[in-house]
């Protein structure tokens, strides 16, 4: 089966099981939405929406978290990974945004990604999520399940983006990438999947994805 084809009926069933699409993060505007989404990497959602609460009870904003001492932000995101990393680039994030933007995180990729700890997969998901601008930010379950599915044969999530972006419609990506990542979670894990009785890997993967999974 073509590509195309594949993403056509791939995007069926994914409208199907998921007709809602809810942020995983919670986040109450576009900073907090951001907040949440750096002290992502490398941590659960779960885990985020747990530390995030007392975060933003104390910093809501740019202008108090930019106030704020390091070791402080550090305390209250102790239990996510890469802590003090994180707690650094946030309030130096912050400060950039008080500094540069007016206190207002910008709708743009080039200048979001300026901002320290933001890379491209964050950035796209602000602009997704917080703006509504076309992005298809690729995470770890979609550059998997992409590979898997025999949508893409990148080897970085760089290459998987530009893959998929070719394949779904622009008007949905904002949707397609959470659907997916759904769908990864809950149906298509990394290890000790059986393909043959998943919804989409059944029919989607590769000879080639399925022998290499066998061989795990």
């Amino acid at each position: 089966m073509k590509r195309a084809d594949k993403a056509v009926r791939i995007l069926e069933i994914l409208d199907a099981l998921y007709p809602e699409r809810p942020i995983p993060l919670d986040h109450t505007d576009p900073f907090t939405l951001l907040v949440a989404v750096a002290l992502s990497a490398q941590t659960t959602d779960k885990k985020v929406n747990q530390v995030t609460p007392a975060l933003f009870a104390q910093a809501p904003t740019p202008e108090a978290m930019a106030a704020m001492p390091v070791e402080t932000v550090r305390d209250l995101i102790r239990e996510v990974g890469l802590a003090p990393t994180k707690a650094r680039n946030l309030v130096a994030m912050a400060q950039l945004l008080v500094r540069d933007h007016g206190g207002q995180v910008p709708a743009d990729m080039d200048a979001l990604e300026a901002l320290p700890g933001v890379g491209h997969k964050t950035a796209s998901v602000v602009v997704a999520q917080a703006f509504g601008i076309p992005a298809f930010p690729v995470d770890t379950h979609i550059h998997r399940l992409a590979a898997r599915w025999g949508l893409s044969t990148g080897r970085n999530v760089v290459q998987t983006e530009r893959d998929l972006k070719k394949l779904f419609p622009k008007d949905r990506w904002n949707d397609v990438h959470l659907q997916i990542i759904f769908f990864g979670r809950e149906h298509c894990p990394a290890r000790g999947h059986d393909l043959s009785t998943c919804p989409i890997c059944g029919w989607a993967a590769t000879k080639k994805r399925i022998a290499e999974e066998a061989r795990r």
